[in-house]
């Protein structure tokens, strides 16, 4: 067991002194979920802001800006808030982007110090140098507590044996990850999981599906998510069932975990009462739980704070009657950033429907059937196939791409954009900028300026995105400002005083045409 250092109380994060977050610990305050955590030196357990217990004194609280920091303290983690489960607290900037590379296991499976200072631009030691200036702490700290974290989620929440549990959480052998657990916790993993009190997820286990939760920060509008989702799914890929508060999305998995190619599906339900969304994974993709988590949190837009962001959006006189009517609404994802790419070129000069109808025809003619019992018997119907790979898609001919109703300009496109892909195009350096990324897809010939902004808004998460040339939110504008239309320019103009959360404001622009508060 790790000897508890206490670091001096000054700011942890965003400019927040001890005693704002000490305000914040005191009122739950769920905005602070993932923006910091609390070391507690009379018990030696680090918690999340809103974490049920009752509140230590003052003097007895240390803040820290990550759970690296405070495991690097000599803190444990709390059992009941379960530290692993908050939000992440999203930057816009090179440190923060690297954190999320290895917090989703850059650092794991073969990945090492070297390959992701090439990736990122950097020398290892100028990485170690800004990963210890942001975060207090080396990389592999970072990495470590990320796996240990996630073998702790793994084991309060399912009931994998132990060797999948380890290696899903990126440990190379149990051994090791006994090891680790037990010297950074004080505590053996099969007392966690003995321990464990709320054992709920294991009641909807069954022999070929994983259950588990990923936490947001409230009020999350689950209902607006799905309902532009609708009308945007993929035939065959994706669908939604259920009705009413019931509803969920639900998908096939197709991921490279090395020289194995992972088939399966996952669905996504609204746990609103929790502030959660639980998660159902097929079995088989176990080893690659971690990356596909990810996903799904970027998919969902589960690390956005919906205050900070709807704060400043109310400041515009256009916006604030939308957000008053639809609280918590988010910038619909991507779980696969190729997969979305190729859905915003078929939607190009087209309506949504049309693209909605042809993306669906190019999954059924070029992706691959899936087979017998790798999706549930409740969706077969509706998940028939895995979207074609980048590589895959590029191999065939234009002409074979214009018998599903493509123009050959546009079937040209989607074949440029492939091998663009395939030759790891959408894979961008952490920390790039929206115009450095906007001008990379732009390379790509029949790529504008309106298809590069959506990409970089929904596959690529640039929360500034902004497509300005969108006939739909142009409209939207005129009728905000009681105009009969407005160009591209004025939107454009309009639009500087919503950065930098103009994603967001598209939304509710969307949003405002089938809904008008």
């Amino acid at each position: 067991m790790q000897k508890i250092f206490l670091p001096a109380q000054h700011s942890p994060i965003h400019g927040l002194d001890h005693a704002t977050c000490y305000r914040a610990l005191s009122a739950k305050d769920s905005r602070f979920d993932g923006e910091f955590f609390v070391g507690v030196a009379t018990t030696g357990i680090y918690c999340r802001p809103v974490c049920r217990v009752k509140t230590p004194r003052a003097h007895s609280c240390h803040f820290f800006p990550n759970a690296s920091a405070a495991e690097a303290a000599g803190f444990r983690p709390c059992l009941r808030c379960r530290p692993e489960l908050a939000p992440y607290a999203l930057q816009q900037n090179l440190a923060h982007a690297i954190w999320h590379r290895i917090a989703s296991g850059a650092l794991n499976f073969g990945g090492n110090m070297q390959q992701l200072a090439d990736h990122v631009g950097l020398s290892t030691r100028q990485l170690q140098r800004l990963m210890q200036t942001h975060f207090g702490v080396s990389p592999v700290e970072l990495a470590q507590t990320a796996r240990l974290l996630f073998a702790k989620k793994l084991l309060q929440e399912t009931d994998l044996p132990m060797i999948d549990l380890a290696y899903a959480a990126g440990f190379g052998s149990v051994r090791r990850f006994n090891a680790l657990f037990l010297e950074r916790y004080g505590i053996a993993p099969s007392r966690i999981r003995r321990n464990t009190s709320n054992r709920t997820n294991l009641n909807n286990q069954s022999a070929d599906a994983i259950t588990l939760r990923l936490a947001y920060r409230a009020p999350f509008a689950w209902d607006e998510m799905l309902n532009y989702l609708t009308g945007r799914l993929i035939a065959g890929v994706e669908c939604i069932q259920g009705s009413g508060p019931q509803r969920f999305y639900l998908r096939s998995v197709n991921l490279s975990h090395g020289d194995q190619e992972l088939i399966g599906w996952y669905r996504a339900a609204h746990l609103q009462k929790e502030q959660q969304i639980e998660v159902q994974v097929a079995s088989q993709l176990a080893p690659i739980l971690m990356i596909l988590l990810d996903k799904i949190r970027q998919q969902f837009d589960l690390d956005a704070n919906p205050n900070v962001i709807e704060s400043h959006l109310k400041l515009n006189p256009l916006l604030a009657p939308q957000c008053s009517a639809t609280p918590g609404l988010r910038v619909p994802g991507a779980f696969d950033s190729f997969e979305l790419a190729i859905r915003a070129i078929l939607g190009q000069q087209i309506s949504v429907a049309a693209a909605t109808t042809i993306s669906g025809r190019l999954a059924r003619g070029f992706g691959t059937p899936i087979s017998d019992g790798f999706i549930p018997d409740s969706a077969r119907q509706d998940i028939t196939h895995y979207f074609p790979r980048a590589a895959q898609l590029a191999q065939n001919k234009v002409t074979e791409l214009t018998q599903i109703g493509l123009t050959t300009a546009r079937a040209e496109t989607v074949l440029a954009f492939a091998k663009f892909a395939a030759d790891g195009g959408l894979d961008l350096a952490p920390g790039i900028g929206l115009q450095q990324a906007v001008e990379q897809l732009k390379t790509v010939r029949g790529i504008g300026d309106w298809t590069a902004h959506y990409i970089a808004l929904r596959a690529l998460r640039f929360p500034d995105a902004f497509p300005s040339g969108d006939l739909g939110l142009q409209k939207a504008l005129a009728k905000q400002l009681g105009q009969e239309k407005v160009s591209a320019t004025q939107l454009q103009l309009e639009a500087e005083k919503w950065s930098p959360w103009r994603g967001y404001a598209a939304l509710l622009l969307w949003q405002s045409l089938s809904h008008n508060p």
